[in-house]
Order: C-alpha cells, then sequence, then structure tokens
C-alpha cells in the first residue's frame, strides 16, 4: 500500500506532542490494515473518509481517501472536531 501525506496532513502532526505521535500512530497502523473503518462522508466531502480516535481524553478525526483500485491511502488531515469539516472542505 502506498501512503501519501498531505501538506495540510504534515503541517497539523508537527504540532503533536511526542506523548501523542504514537496514539496517532497507532491510528495510522489502524487504517492501514483496514482502510474501510472510517465513516464515508456525502455531499462536499464525497469519497471522503473520517476516522474518529481519542488522545488522552480528547477527540480527534483523522480524513483520508482510499483508492482501493490503486492501492492508495492519502491522509489529508487531523485535528479536533472543532471546525474540522469546514476546514476540511
Amino acid at each position: 500500500m502506498k501512503i501519501i501525506h498531505s501538506y495540510t496532513f504534515k503541517k497539523a502532526a508537527k504540532k503533536f506532542h511526542r506523548n501523542q505521535i504514537s496514539s496517532l500512530k497507532e491510528a495510522i497502523n489502524k487504517i492501514i490494515s483496514t482502510p474501510l473503518i472510517g465513516s464515508l462522508k456525502t455531499g462536499d466531502l464525497l469519497g471522503i473518509r473520517v476516522y474518529k480516535f481519542h488522545i488522552h481524553h480528547q477527540l480527534f478525526l483523522l480524513a483520508y481517501s482510499y483508492e482501493e483500485r490503486d492501492d492508495l491511502l492519502t491522509l489529508l488531515d487531523i485535528g479536533s472536531h472543532e471546525n474540522f469539516y469546514r476546514d476540511l472542505k
């Protein structure tokens, strides 16, 4: 499986603290093992999946797209729920 990190994802992940990175890597590994684990969005966000997970009792959302035909996983954005979908558009 080929994995691509978008600029927005890299920028947001860079702000994570050292103790949060292990939880982020664990979430990414879950997505890699089961790419259809995230909930599929509709409307403006058609084709994007969002996986929800917790880091130290705070909810984080990880937006990604998966192309089964090319076996390509693109990590789009990560952040807390506040304004997440608005910024993702």
